[in-house]
Parts: C-alpha cells; structure tokens; sequence
C-alpha cells in the first residue's frame, strides 16, 4: 500500500513554506515507510504555478520547490493503462451526471492502478472516484 499525493498537499506545503521532509513526516500518521508518490499530472500543476506566479521571487521559489519536490518524491508517469482507466472511470461517472476535474480523475486513477490511496486536502473531488481510498491531513 502506498500514497499519492494530490497537488493540493504540495500547494499548501510550498504556500506555508514546509520542505519537502516535513511533508513525508506528516504523512507517517498514515502508516510508516509507505511508498509515497505524485502523479506526472501533478507535476504539470506546479509548473502551471511557477509561470502564474506574481513575482520572479515567487516564480523562482515555486520552481525550487518543484525541484525538490522531484527529487524527493516519485513522479509516476501517465501510462496506457491508467489513461484507459481513467477514460473508464470518466465515463461511467458522466453517464452518472457526476463530472470530475480531468486532473484529479488523472491522479486518482494512478492512484487506483497503483493499488494506492490518495492523501489531499480537496476530499469532495476525490470521494466522486469509485473504489478510491480518499485520505486528509
């Protein structure tokens, strides 16, 4: 069993300023020494922020922080088969009328290919994904 981070885990770290070990840390009250991760998608969505950022202060302290967040974290790629599953999971929630961010489909799906749990702060999103373990900090 393992985690996948949602973005909104890391946009709140690199917000408050909390490095990357902290992070990891805080994630032990779910079990110790569990294989953490973030999705590719996620990485996407930091980046979005490094060139959304109001300053060059900013911009370069959002790119350290994604830096680090590589380095530390593993990235797991969007493959063939979580993209499958996620189109699956898409389109039965649709034909639901349920509809779900594309980005929080993508890491929830990676997070289910995985056999994984995704840990966030945006739970409502999350929770729309079956079989999906949501879990907050």
């Amino acid at each position: 069993m393992g985690l996948i981070l949602d973005t909104s885990i890391l946009v709140r770290a690199e917000r408050h300023d909390l490095p990357i070990a902290r992070v990891l840390q805080q994630l032990q009250q779910f079990g110790p020494d569990q294989e953490t991760g973030i999705s590719s998608v996620t990485v996407a969505e930091l980046a979005h922020g490094i060139y959304r950022a109001a300053s060059e202060t900013q911009r370069q302290r959002r790119s350290a922080f994604l830096d680090q967040v590589c380095k530390e974290i593993i990235v797991q790629p969007l493959t063939e088969s979580i993209a499958r599953l996620l189109g699956r999971i898409e389109g039965e929630q649709a034909a639901q009328g349920i509809s779900i961010a594309f980005e929080d489909l993508a890491i929830g799906a990676t997070a289910l290919a995985l056999g994984f749990s995704v840990a966030t702060h945006n739970i409502r999103h999350f929770q729309l994904i079956p079989g999906l373990v949501v879990l907050t900090l």
